[in-house]
């Protein structure tokens, strides 16, 4: 009991920091996005790897290497993975920096429901009655704020399935969670590389060019990526997996929260419509995935 207790504490602090981020993302609103996006992936490359280093994980990490190499199959789909993340990334620090923190919130609402999506398509799994209805009041709300908006709100879609699509390949991919970052973060580091040189070269850059508080922040992208992770993986170790689902939403309230009240985002009775069926969806989904937990346990007893 006192293991998922303190494993609940860890899941809690991941989600709080995942959160508040858009905050972080704010005040480096003076940074163009695409610098933001190299300089977390070139810091939190750098932070992974002394991680593992520190660790004594280093040989793990080169066997890790040469068992993907191995598998040609899996090897491209870390790197096809990896491309996904900084796409997600890019996305979520572009919209959080030009005024759309309650579509990221919205983004990662539908998240969980476009993964299990995804696993009824490709890994054949199945939805109870429940779940179906669940899906049925997301896709309202979906088409509610579709009519308000006058358009189909893409970028919430957008970060939706491409972390899903990223969460997909990763299942089957069997990697340690810090030591698979690195490596990811290692796919993409050369191209991250290759654009801070050219942006460094052809237009303004924020990095050693501002100020030192500026430097600072961007070298922290890198534990601002690192220390979630490696809190949330820490608490997936004992928590039960209901709990994980529960708490998941703890990021996107806080991210409406935060898009609300701090930086003055509308949110007006539609858009109170629309988040309303689809909390009703996740509320529906959760409720009957900790339904199907319990009889799972009660058949293992007897």
């Amino acid at each position: 009991m006192q293991r998922e207790r303190n494993g609940a504490l860890w899941g809690i602090g991941a989600y709080v920091i995942w959160g508040v981020m858009p905050i972080y993302w704010k005040v480096l609103g003076h940074v163009g996005s695409f610098e933001i996006l190299v300089s977390r992936i070139i810091w939190a490359s750098v932070l992974t790897t002394l991680l593992v280093v520190f660790m004594r994980n280093g040989r793990n990490l080169i066997s890790d290497f040469r068992t993907l190499w191995q598998s040609k199959r899996q090897f491209w789909s870390l790197f096809f993975a990896s491309t996904l993340m900084s796409g997600n990334w890019f996305l979520y620090i572009w919209a959080v920096n030009h005024g759309h923190i309650i579509q990221t919130s919205l983004g990662y609402y539908i998240n969980p429901l476009v993964s299990v999506l995804l696993g009824i398509f490709f890994l054949k799994e199945r939805l109870s009655y429940s779940q179906q209805v669940a899906f049925l009041l997301a896709t309202v709300g979906v088409v509610i704020l579709t009519f308000s908006y006058g358009h189909v709100p893409w970028l919430s879609l957008a970060l939706a399935i491409s972390f899903a699509v990223y969460g997909l390949v990763k299942k089957q991919i069997q990697l340690d969670a810090i030591r698979g970052l690195a490596i990811e973060t290692l796919f993409i580091l050369p191209f991250a590389m290759v654009a801070y040189g050219w942006l460094f070269f052809h237009s303004p850059t924020a990095f050693l060019q501002v100020d030192v508080k500026t430097d600072i922040l961007l070298v922290l992208t890198g534990v601002a990526t690192g220390l979630p992770l490696i809190l949330f993986v820490k608490g997936a170790q004992t928590m039960p997996l209901y709990m994980v689902g529960f708490l998941q939403y703890i990021a996107p309230t806080l991210m409406l929260i935060i898009g609300v009240s701090i930086y003055g985002e509308k949110f007006e009775s539609i858009d109170l419509l629309s988040f309303s069926f689809i909390w009703a969806a996740l509320i529906l989904f959760a409720v009957s995935k900790i339904a199907e937990v319990i009889q799972q346990k009660k058949a293992a007893t007897h």
